[in-house]
């Protein structure tokens, strides 16, 4: 019977008229609080709507968001009596280190509005960090987020895109397919040339303005290196690259025009043998 009484006194004293209200409170703080912040989230992504580009869209509503989160949280923990000037206050205390661990971040925020106000790029370009190519799916205020052509995610800061060489591969509508093509010096190089411009005519990814590049680029070795250059639409980039090697292969082997081997190479191999 003893125990029974001081196990309901125990209850008795943990449940008290102010835990109870307590309790309440918190219930209606989260059950309001958190539609109302999904709501200012959803309306500031109205209103930012096709008046911003896509980055800064994404970081206006998203410093709106975690603004209107942490007034949330302080407004809770001020229900359980931690008010905002002892948070302050601890803040102090601990901010010098806050302020060495948060370098990094604190430089990361700081390149990211570097980086919108440039605007080197936006969602949905296709960049080069370093040897990374991916698509920019979001520009944070950490770092920048790319989904590779293998379906890679790549997580790249916002500070190694500041300090980094970057290569927008899709800033414009059209790109040049460079094909490096060697051939013998025996050839005759105009035949050559009147070969390649033959064949860019019966491409249709291929744009005549601006004209196709022919450059005589180097004496080789082995032979007389040539850079042929056609341009095209950057969605037609790569398959027309692949139809120019083959068709270029193909018409050579026709015309009787070499595509010499690394001779100086065999004969190095060669001399090793004997």
């Amino acid at each position: 019977m003893p125990v029974v009484v001081s196990v309901a006194k125990l209850i008795t004293d943990f449940i008290t008229p102010e835990k109870i209200s307590l309790a309440i409170r918190v219930v209606l703080i989260l059950v309001i609080g958190i539609p109302i912040v999904r709501l200012i989230r959803a309306i500031t992504k109205k209103i930012v709507k096709d008046r911003l580009s896509p980055q800064s869209e994404q970081l206006v509503i998203r410093t709106v968001y975690y603004i209107a989160v942490l007034i949330l949280l302080v407004t809770l923990l001020n229900e359980f009596g931690f008010h905002l000037s002892a948070i302050l206050g601890a803040a102090g205390i601990f901010g010098v280190a806050i302020g060495f661990a948060s370098q990094t971040s604190f430089s990361n925020i700081i390149s990211g509005i570097f980086l919108i106000s440039e605007k080197p790029f936006k969602v949905g370009d296709v960049v080069q960090v370093s040897s990374n190519i991916g698509t920019i799916e979001s520009i944070d205020l950490l770092s920048i987020k790319l989904k590779t052509s293998d379906n890679r995610f790549i997580r790249v800061p916002n500070e190694t895109m500041i300090k980094t060489e970057v290569i927008n591969i899709t800033r414009y509508p059209i790109r040049r397919a460079d094909v490096n093509i060697t051939v013998s010096y025996s050839d005759d190089l105009q035949k050559v040339r009147d070969v390649l411009l033959d064949i860019v005519k019966n491409e249709p990814q291929a744009l005549t303005d601006p004209a196709p590049l022919f450059l005589v680029d180097k004496f080789a070795d082995s032979g007389i290196n040539i850079l042929f250059g056609v341009w095209s639409k950057r969605e037609d980039l790569f398959d027309l690259k692949t139809s120019l090697m083959i068709a270029i292969k193909e018409r050579f082997k026709q015309e009787n025009i070499e595509i010499p081997f690394p001779h100086i190479l065999i004969a190095n191999a060669e001399d090793i043998k004997c």
